[in-house]
């Protein structure tokens, strides 16, 4: 496909810088760019590459002060405009037929919407409901009374257990596990007796699960992902915890139980959350953060255990001086050591 620079910057509302008619065949990172490649620079650090880059135009920010030798593109959003971009020259998405698979095993009790696909060796249990234009697709469980809202798209080998409900344009990633049993058990005379989990999950509009997620059934109530909210690879949310809106959570972040998490919050990479605490709207928890106690809104913690950001980089400051005033404390012992000695040499003279 070929495409001029001023017909990518109407698309994306650019500004251009240079050659309006530049041809343009396909997209690529910074590094990876070759003759007739469209790039972007989101991050300044970058910006160096471009002086060595093959491509034949990048999308920059507005106001970005950069010298380049390839024409410019300047949005607002870089790395927003090129994602919009790249579906013109990206691969294809693969189109699935809206019919069900005669290999796939649904019950007859379960209701389809319009434009339904579903893929073979997929399980739909009695009384379950998909919305329409959903993908499920092959391998798929979907349990007893479960219900899937439209414009869903749900990957092979993924199962949401009964009873759970998941809103419309939800995308949950293969290996996902949705509605599994909370973790509760206790100790009658030295042994574990399971504690039965009764609840539900509850998944709302315009959330992406990814791989490899596990997420626990409530006791009694709910364990709810609310609208928005993004949730990357190998996450545990164990039950009855309550996701809110556009939150962002990382690969292998652990949720305990009980747990309240508000709106626009970043958990990022590691995370470890005791269960029954509350984090407040607008929060970032740093990388391998651990949260023991309720975290206020619009607060950066990091640490183990988690700590307000200035005041972890005050304690992790004095940890990196610790050696040299370890050595320091050494020296002055050695020399108090050697006055002692020659103080108590200087009275013996004296008595003599």
């Amino acid at each position: 496909m070929k495409i001029t620079l001023k017909e990518i910057a109407s698309l994306v509302g650019g500004e251009i810088e240079g050659d309006a008619g530049t041809i343009i065949t396909g997209a690529s990172g910074i590094k990876e760019a070759v003759e007739g490649d469209l790039t972007f620079l989101a991050n300044p650090k970058y910006a160096p590459l471009l002086q060595t880059t093959r491509a034949a135009a990048v999308v920059v920010a507005k106001g970005l002060k950069i010298g380049s030798a390839c024409p410019m593109v300047r949005v607002d959003n870089p790395s927003f405009a090129f994602s919009k971009l790249i579906e013109i020259f990206g691969p294809k998405k693969p189109e699935f037929p809206k019919e069900v698979s005669k290999r796939a095993q649904v019950a007859p009790t379960v209701k389809l919407g319009k434009g339904v696909s579903v893929g073979p060796f997929t399980v739909i249990e009695d009384g379950a409901v998909i919305g329409a234009r959903t993908i499920v697709r092959s391998g798929v469980y979907i349990g007893h009374g479960t219900v899937v809202g439209a414009d869903c798209h749900i990957f092979p080998n993924v199962t949401i257990r009964e009873r759970c409900a998941i809103g419309n344009r939800v995308s949950i990633h293969s290996g996902s596990v949705i509605g599994s049993d909370g973790f509760g058990y206790v100790a009658v005379k030295g042994v574990h007796e399971k504690i039965p989990q009764i609840g539900t999950v509850v998944i709302e509009d315009d959330v992406e699960i990814g791989s490899n997620v596990t997420i626990d059934r409530a006791r009694f109530d709910k364990t709810i992902i609310r609208k928005g909210t993004k949730i990357d690879n190998l996450v545990q949310i164990a039950h009855n915890c309550d996701i809110g809106e556009n939150s962002i959570i990382v690969a292998q972040v652990g949720i305990s139980g009980s747990t309240s998490i508000g709106k626009n919050v970043i958990l990022a990479g590691q995370v470890g959350v005791v269960g029954h605490v509350t984090i407040g709207d607008n929060t970032i928890i740093g990388a391998k953060g651990g949260v023991s106690k309720n975290v206020p809104p619009n607060s950066y913690y990091i640490g183990i255990p988690a700590m307000e950001g200035k005041a972890f980089k005050k304690v992790h400051a004095a940890l990196l001086r610790l050696p040299g005033l370890i050595a320091k404390v050494r020296g002055l012992d050695g020399k108090a050591a050697g006055r002692g000695k020659g103080g108590a040499g200087d009275a013996e003279a004296a008595d003599n």
